[in-house]
């Protein structure tokens, strides 16, 4: 009975889709598509009459599922060719492989007929028969996936019924041949009710093919990389399944043998490969290298580049070490540096991210910031060690001290306005690599994108900074009018001293009041920042020992200093400016140290340059601290400290041509460094008889 059935709802199927494929005629002159999907809906037509004429099994019904399926596969493919597939050959060799297949299918079709008095070659063709259906149905089920997936938003309402009918058709062959195989018998009464599964999809395929829609394919390498994965996943099921049905023929202790070999390689495979970094980073490169025409999902990387840089939150690392982990990301770099120009032409450390290697010294690189600038040139570190660096007319040899980094792969400038906010020094990834187009042209875009963040970050902070300092004004216009009334209570005072200067209860108040003033004008400097300064002096050749003992005899009525000083140094600088700033660093470094412990004023010549040194023994500075608030406003370790010495003294010090340097230790101390040109000792005289 289920077998008359099944001839009769083939029967049926047949003319329905042979209405289906004289509908679908109609669009015949409006591309490819069209003419795929009408000779599928033929040939399927064709195939279910002489499954119902001739049997499941005869050569005609086999041969005529082939070109069914084959049909449907070119139809999907005409519509991903849209996208311009050829550029990407992963789904090219996913089609070529089920077209493969289908084409071994109807070998198997074409001879099975001839080994039906042959027992044990029918059950094995039969077999083979019904493990290439359940490749082409798991495969065609992938395909189908990929397609609708990656389908443009617009076109999944035309795309949904006919996707959901070939989905429907593919699982029921899938369910049909999986059974056979397993239950080794060819399922008769499943293979009777595919022609009810066709007649129920039927009205989906009309339905779609009313729908006058444009089907649009857009390329995502994360949704070509699920289907692979799940290609993958079916080719190993097959060829397990495949496996063990061999070594079930074979038997015996050979076919023990066989199972134990197997499981043992697999498993020799997995361990070797799964927990190995390298493996899988070169299984990337070898993916990326054969299946894609392009190394990136430009998509995908942009995404995650803004999601990194833009991360925020108390847990969020600071910006340089975000911007450093999004550009370090794209290339599957393991870690990076952040190196910033300061003002003295030199590109220092600002940030890293798992830098492991030994950070790079400073050196002279305005040539350098010059250059890239100029050139905005993504620096391939491996070819600018061989060959000084080229590009737009421009040649420059690489700084030594950055051409030691051998752990450094890439350099990336991050340029905003055409000014260098940045050098980004990834290190090699795990797989050693060339960099080609893509990676300078990625690169490139990042960095652009990065220095406007870095950029906007540095304007916020100088804005902040502004605030603060006009919030510092209005509270020095609040103290400056108490000041004003103790001035005015001064005046009074000594008024009334001419007149009252001999009587007792008079001058037991003038002290009273001048004792009061003296408390409020002392609470008053509590709270200002010793910042204020008065006209800078013209420069001039300045004796750097002479400045350095007179501080520090008027510091050792208050905490002891001592002064070790090479004799004879001279700088030309604005000696006013010069004192005031050792003045700041002294005061702070007595600030830090214990009552009683000196504070040492060094002076020596090094290299053309003098050092003048202010050494504590206190408590010290933290690395991050140094790093990134030392030097900054309102930034202070001292509990009601301005914070604003450090950065007056780096101010007043660049301001005369020179720079500071610090070196500090928690719990061993702090070694402030003004660093300034010599002068030759002779022009000091002439300028002191001049003064005289």
């Amino acid at each position: 009975m289920l077998a008359l059935f099944g001839i009769w709802t083939h029967v049926l199927a047949a003319p329905a889709f042979g209405a289906l494929a004289i509908w679908q005629l109609r669009h015949w002159p409006q591309g490819g598509r069209n003419r795929h999907l009408a000779a599928a809906f033929a040939v399927t037509g064709i195939w279910a009459l002489l499954v119902a004429l001739l049997g499941s099994y005869s050569f005609g019904a086999g041969l005529a599922e082939s070109g069914r399926n084959f049909a449907f596969l070119s139809f999907m493919y005409a519509i991903v060719r849209t996208a311009d597939v050829e550029r990407q050959r992963a789904v090219r060799i996913v089609y070529g492989v089920i077209g493969g297949v289908i084409g071994l299918q109807i070998t198997i079709a074409g001879v099975l007929p001839q080994f039906e008095g042959v027992p044990i070659a029918y059950q094995a063709l039969t077999s083979t028969a019904q493990m290439l259906g359940l490749i082409i149905s798991a495969g065609a089920l992938v395909l189908v996936h990929n397609l609708y997936g990656q389908a443009a938003p617009d076109s999944r309402w035309g795309l949904k019924l006919p996707m959901i009918a070939l989905a429907a058709m593919w699982t029921y062959d899938l369910h049909l041949y999986t059974l056979g195989y397993l239950t080794r018998s060819t399922v008769p009464d499943l293979l009777a009710l595919r022609g009810a599964v066709l007649m129920l999809l039927a009205p989906l395929f009309a339905i779609a093919a009313r729908r006058d829609t444009e089907w649009r394919f857009q390329l995502s390498r994360a949704a070509t990389f699920q289907s692979l994965s799940a290609t993958a996943i079916f080719l190993y099921l097959m060829v397990m399944m495949s496996a063990s049905r061999a070594l079930e023929i074979v038997g015996g202790d050979w076919g023990r043998l066989g199972q134990i070999s197997l499981v043992s390689a697999m498993l020799l495979a997995a361990a070797l490969v799964l927990p190995s970094g390298r493996a899988r980073a070169w299984l990337r490169v070898m993916l990326a290298k054969h299946f894609f025409e392009h190394r990136y999902d430009y998509r995908e990387e942009w995404l995650r580049f803004t999601r990194t840089v833009g991360a925020a939150g108390p847990d969020a690392p600071p910006l340089g070490e975000r911007v450093v982990k999004a550009i370090s990301d794209i290339a599957e770099s393991p870690g990076g540096l952040l190196l910033a120009p300061d003002e003295n032409g030199r590109l220092v450390v600002e940030a890293r991210f798992n830098w492991r290697d030994d950070l790079p010294s400073s050196g002279e690189d305005s040539a350098l910031i010059a250059f890239l600038e100029k050139t905005a040139h993504v620096l391939d570190m491996d070819a600018a060690r061989a060959a000084p660096l080229a590009a737009a007319g421009q040649s420059l040899d690489l700084p030594a001290h950055l051409a030691h980094v051998e752990s450094a792969w890439a350099g990336i400038p991050l340029l905003h306005n055409d000014r260098l906010v940045g050098l980004v020094i990834l290190q090699h990834p795990q797989i050693r690599r060339a960099l080609d187009w893509e990676d300078f042209d990625l690169f490139r875009a990042a960095g652009i994108q990065a220095a406007s963040y870095l950029a906007e970050a540095r304007s916020q902070e100088a804005l902040a900074n502004a605030q603060r300092f006009d919030e510092f004004n209005r509270r020095f216009a609040f103290i400056l009018h108490d000041i004003k009334n103790l001035v005015s209570q001064l005046s009074l005072v000594a008024r009334n001293a001419e007149r009252h200067a001999d009587n007792p209860a008079f001058r037991q108040d003038m002290i009273a009041t001048l004792q009061s003033s003296v408390k409020k004008m002392n609470d008053l400097l509590a709270r200002l920042s010793r910042s204020t300064s008065g006209e800078g002096d013209t420069p001039r050749p300045t004796s750097l020992g002479h400045i350095l003992s007179a501080l520090a005899e008027a510091k050792k009525r208050v905490h002891p200093v001592e002064v070790a000083a090479q004799p004879g140094l001279v700088s030309v600088v604005d000696p006013r400016a010069l004192e005031q700033a050792i003045n700041h660093l002294l005061q702070n470094a007595i600030d830090a140290s214990d009552a009683g412990t000196p504070v040492l004023l060094r002076l020596r010549a090094e290299g053309g340059e003098a050092l003048i040194e202010v050494i504590d023994t206190g408590a010290g500075m933290s690395a991050d601290f140094v790093r990134s608030r030392l030097f900054q406003p309102f930034a202070s370790t001292k509990d009601g400290g301005f914070g604003v010495g450090a950065f007056e003294a780096r101010t007043l010090v660049g301001a005369i041509g020179g720079r500071v340097d610090v070196a500090s230790v928690e719990g061993a101390g702090t070694c402030f460094t003004i660093v300034l040109p010599l002068a030759e000792p002779s022009a000091f005289l002439p300028a002191e008889r001049m003064r005289a």
